[in-house]
């Protein structure tokens, strides 16, 4: 590699390549820093000028997954939330599926009076510390961004919300901040428009110390979309089942018998399902 080429992101962006952020990216799959080192090297020389970032994904992905298969499962996270798609339902069973894992009780697409109009909430979660409305925005274009229009739009219908007083199971109702979730980026106006009315904002990147993606590493929460044993079809199967989560499939194994895998793809799935659930396991999602 000559010089220090400059490589096309998914939003049309070129920046600089930098090894420094590629360790990182891969420090996280929990392969041996031996292992990344060398992975960094043998991508570094390959990288060209104007080299799609995706390009550099899938090798990289190529060189983790020939090492172990639950640490290319990890680096595969950001590319297994957009495989949830193609429409936005499957990602509100995502966050919702996490949050019921971290100690709250959920519910999906619930009505409130508002003091206007009538609203559906994609996620209510609730737990003793209060009621938090949840709105998921899904992209499946990588390069879209959440820009302010979204958090505008989404805390002026939770305010409508709160004006009408709504009330759960006829006592008052103890509102949290909203939360707007989305599996791609915020733009700045957006997450500055959230600090200043209140919004809570999760993001793939956002906030720094406690984004999806770090939280769900924490956790151990991954969608069952991370596996590359797993053909594209038979997620689509096992999502149809109930199941979003790798962890839903370890308490429910019978679930992989029935879309057909055989005992011995079975016994693979389920030691990398479970290699990504044991691993850092925490709930820090409140």
């Amino acid at each position: 590699m000559a010089g220090n080429p400059k490589i096309v992101k998914a939003s049309g962006e070129r920046v600089p390549f930098s090894a420094v952020k590629l360790k990182k990216s891969l420090s996280h799959s929990g392969a041996p820093a031996e292992l990344v080192d060398t992975i960094v090297g043998e991508v570094t020389q390959e990288v060209y000028e104007g080299m799609p970032t995706s390009k550099i994904y899938n090798r990289s992905f190529a060189l983790l997954r020939a090492y172990r298969e639950s640490c290319a499962s990890r680096y595969k996270l950001k590319q297994a939330i957009y495989e949830l798609g193609p429409t936005g339902f499957p990602f509100e069973r995502f966050i919702s599926a996490v949050l019921s894992h971290s100690g709250f009780k959920t519910q999906s697409n619930k009505s409130y009076q508002g003091k206007c109009v009538s609203h559906e909430i994609d996620v209510v979660a609730t737990n003793e510390e209060g009621t938090r409305l949840i709105e998921c925005k899904y992209h499946s274009d990588p390069g879209k961004k959440c820009d302010v229009k979204v958090p505008l739009y989404i805390h002026s219908r939770f305010e409508d919300v709160l004006q009408n007083g709504a009330h759960e199971g006829g006592s008052p109702s103890v509102f949290k901040p909203g939360w707007v979730v989305t599996n791609t980026r915020f733009t700045g106006d957006a997450e500055k428009y959230g600090i200043c009315v209140g919004l809570y904002l999760l993001s793939w990147n956002y906030p720094a110390k406690n984004s999806l993606k770090r939280r769900i590493d924490r956790s151990g929460l991954y969608p069952i979309t991370v596996s590359p044993l797993l053909s594209a079809r038979e997620k689509q199967l096992l999502l149809e089942r109930g199941p979003v989560l790798c962890r839903e499939v370890l308490k429910k194994p019978h679930l992989l018998d029935q879309i057909g895998i055989s005992k011995s793809r079975k016994k693979r799935i389920l030691k990398e399902f479970t290699q990504l659930c044991t691993v850092n396991a925490s709930h820090e999602w409140s």
